[in-house]
C-alpha cells in the first residue's frame, strides 16, 4: 500500500461528537492521533511546545517523528497548554519516565469528572516500577482507566494495518476503544487484564533489548536472553495477578516478535548500540528518540527485587545499561543462567477420580430416611 494511503474504514456506529485528546506528538502519540480521526472521534494531539505545534500545523504531517503520513482534515493540533476540559477520552501518549508528572497534573489541565484516560506506554513508572494504570487507577478509579498494547509500529499502524489490544476492567470502555481502532481499519482484540497487557509490553521491550545487546554472539544466545527476561516477568506479572494469555497472546510475543524483526525497533538498536560500547545516556540521542527499555529494565529489575522473584538475567541486564556489568559478562551471565525448576505437582493415583466419582453415585443414590 503507498504511502500517505489508509486502510478503508468500516461500518461500526459512530461515536457521534465525542472527543479524544492525544498528549503527546511523538511517532506512536501521532499514529494513534491519525487512527482516532479516522475512527470517528474529534480528535485534538497536543504537542510539548508551541514550535511543534506551528510545526505540525503548517506541515500538516509530523516530519520529524512519523514523516510521510498526511494528517486527517478532522485532526486537530494544539498546545499542551490548551488543557483537557472538553475531551472525553486522553491518551497519554508520553515517555513512562515521565508519565508520573503527566497523569499528577492531568487533574490541573482540567480533566472532567467522568473523562477516561488511557496508556500508550510500554514501560513502567519510577521510582517503583508501577505499571501506569496502576497509578492512573490510584488517581482516578478503576472504571475510567484503559490501556493500548499490541504489535504497533507507528508507520504500519496508519498504512499497513495493525494488532491492538485494548485493556480496561471496564468491558464498555474497552469496547468503545477497540470500536474506534476497528473502525479506522486496524484490528483490536478487547481485554480486561490492564495489568498483564502493560506488563507483557514491558517484557517485550527489555526482551528486545536483551536479543539486540546478544545477536552478535548468535541466535542462540539472543533468543536465550529474550526468553530469560520474558520468563522473569512472567513470573511477576502472575503475582500481580495477570493471566497468562496477555503475556502469550499479541501485547506479549506477538509485540515481541514485531519489536525484534523491525529494522527501525529503538530497543533492538538500543541493545545493539550498547554491545557496541555506547553508553545508554548517549543512546537516545543518536536514535533520535526516547528508548523505553533503558529506563524500564532498571525498574522491573528493581521491581522483581522488591517482589522477591529470582531475576538473574533482567539484574544482569539492567547493569549491563549502568555500566556496571561488562558485555562479556553479560553473555556470559545468559549463557550460563539456569532458571528456577518447574512447580512439579504430584499426580493423583490411578483410578483415584473413577474411585470418587463411584463412591459419590452410591451416596446420591441411596432412599432418604
Amino acid at each position: 500500500m503507498p504511502e500517505g494511503r489508509h486502510l478503508p474504514s468500516l461500518s461500526l456506529p459512530s461515536p457521534v461528537a465525542r472527543r479524544a485528546v492525544v498528549v503527546g506528538a511523538g511517532s506512536f502519540g501521532t499514529a494513534v492521533a491519525v487512527l482516532l480521526a479516522r475512527g470517528g472521534l474529534r480528535t485534538t494531539l497536543q504537542t510539548r511546545t508551541l514550535e511543534q505545534s506551528r510545526r505540525l500545523q503548517e506541515d500538516r504531517e509530523n516530519l520529524v517523528y512519523l514523516p510521510g503520513v498526511e494528517f486527517p482534515r478532522e485532526l486537530r493540533i494544539e498546545n499542551v497548554d490548551a488543557g483537557l476540559g472538553r475531551a472525553d477520552y486522553v491518551f497519554l501518549g508520553v515517555p513512562s519516565d515521565g508519565l508520573g508528572a503527566t497523569i499528577r497534573g492531568l487533574k490541573q489541565s482540567g480533566l472532567g469528572p467522568r473523562t477516561a484516560v488511557i496508556s500508550l506506554a510500554k514501560g513502567l513508572t519510577p521510582p517503583d516500577g508501577s505499571a501506569p494504570t496502576v497509578l492512573l487507577r490510584e488517581r482516578f478509579g478503576e472504571a475510567r482507566v484503559a490501556c493500548v498494547g499490541g504489535p504497533a509500529h507507528a508507520r504500519e499502524m496508519v498504512s499497513e494495518g495493525a494488532a491492538l489490544v485494548a485493556a480496561s476492567t471496564n468491558e464498555e470502555l474497552a469496547n468503545t476503544i477497540a470500536g474506534v481502532f476497528i473502525r479506522a481499519g486496524v484490528v483490536c482484540e478487547r481485554s480486561n487484564d490492564p495489568i498483564g497487557v502493560e506488563l507483557a509490553g514491558a517484557a517485550k521491550n527489555a526482551a528486545g533489548l536483551a536479543a539486540g545487546a546478544t545477536e552478535a554472539q548468535g541466535l542462540n544466545a539472543a533468543g536465550a536472553a529474550a526468553g530469560h527476561i520474558f520468563a522473569e516477568v512472567w513470573r511477576y506479572s502472575e503475582a500481580q495477578g495477570a493471566r497468562p494469555e496477555s503475556m502469550l497472546g499479541l501485547a506479549g510475543t506477538g509485540d515481541l516478535v514485531a519489536t525484534v524483526l523491525a529494522p527501525q525497533s529503538r530497543n533492538r538498536r538500543a541493545g545493539e548500540l550498547l554491545a557496541a560500547g555506547v553508553p545508554a545516556a548517549e543512546i537516545p540521542e543518536r536514535i533520535g528518540q526516547a528508548v523505553e527499555a533503558l529506563d524500564t529494565v532498571p525498574l522491573l529489575a528493581r521491581a522483581l527485587r522488591n517482589a522477591g522473584l529470582e531475576a538473574t538475567v533482567t539484574e544482569g541486564l539492567a547493569q549491563l545499561i549502568s555500566g556496571e556489568l561488562p558485555l562479556e559478562d553479560w553473555i556470559a551471565l545468559v549463557r550460563t543462567t539456569v532458571p528456577p525448576p518447574a512447580r512439579w505437582r504430584r499426580r493423583p493415583p490411578p483410578g483415584l477420580w473413577a474411585g470418587l466419582w463411584s463412591r459419590l453415585r452410591r451416596v446420591s443414590a441411596r432412599p432418604e430416611s
